[in-house]
Formats: C-alpha cells, sequence, structure tokens
C-alpha cells in the first residue's frame, strides 16, 4: 500500500508542478548603469534606487516600465526585453506547469541582463 501511494505521490508531483517557477523563479535581477551614473531608477512609477544597481523585476510577457531620471537630463524610459525562458519546456511531462508558468510569468526571462544608457542632457531655450 505504501509503494502504491508513494508512486501516485510522485507522479502527481511531476504532473502538476510547473518548471520555470520552480526552477527560475517569477522574479529576475538585471543590472542597470547610467552614464552619467547616480540617476533615479523607477519601475513602474515607484523609485527603487539609483544606478548603477541591480533591480529585481517581476517576470511577464511584457518588462515592467522602468524610468531614469537625472537632474538635468532627458528621462529614459524603457521596458527590459524579455525571451522565452526554455526551463518551461520541461513542462511537457506535466499537465498544468505550462498554465502556471505562463500566469506567473515564470515562462519569461530577461535577456540581456544588463541595460546601459547614455542620458541626454537637457535642452535650453
Amino acid at each position: 500500500m505504501n509503494r502504491i501511494f508513494n508512486i501516485v505521490a510522485i507522479s502527481a508531483t511531476l504532473m502538476l508542478s510547473s518548471c520555470a517557477t520552480i526552477f527560475t523563479g517569477t522574479k529576475q535581477t538585471v543590472n542597470i548603469k547610467t552614464d552619467p551614473p547616480a540617476a533615479d531608477i523607477e519601475v513602474d512609477g515607484i523609485k527603487v534606487g539609483v544606478t548603477p544597481m541591480d533591480v529585481t523585476l517581476k517576470k511577464g510577457f511584457t518588462g515592467q516600465t522602468v524610468s531614469l531620471k537625472l537632474l538635468g537630463y532627458e528621462a529614459k524610459t524603457f521596458q527590459p526585453t524579455t525571451t522565452f525562458n526554455p526551463v518551461s519546456v520541461l513542462n511537457i511531462i506535466g499537465l498544468l506547469g505550462f498554465p502556471i508558468d505562463a500566469a506567473t510569468g515564470a515562462m519569461m526571462k530577461y535577456d540581456p541582463k544588463v541595460y546601459e544608457f547614455k542620458l541626454d542632457p537637457k535642452k535650453t531655450n
């Protein structure tokens, strides 16, 4: 009886797991640098720090909106590029893995992991 229970438990775990969510998580750290440094970093309108800095972003089909602001320079807004996370392919053995990875954003990853920007001085009239 224990043997049957163990087989059922292992099978259910494999079939109901979501590989990318488990192995790579729903967030990823990227590095953001600016020239000149010391620009404020905002993620979806919330200040998270100053360049250069590692920033943790939620994964998804579109990147979170990142704004870089420095007094005397034009603001720069961008969405880091997301690509398919190949770890999601391991879901081929699971029933719910693909939908879970899609819903949590773990199916995607940020690539590249480093973003460097040259900020332009504000134009004076």
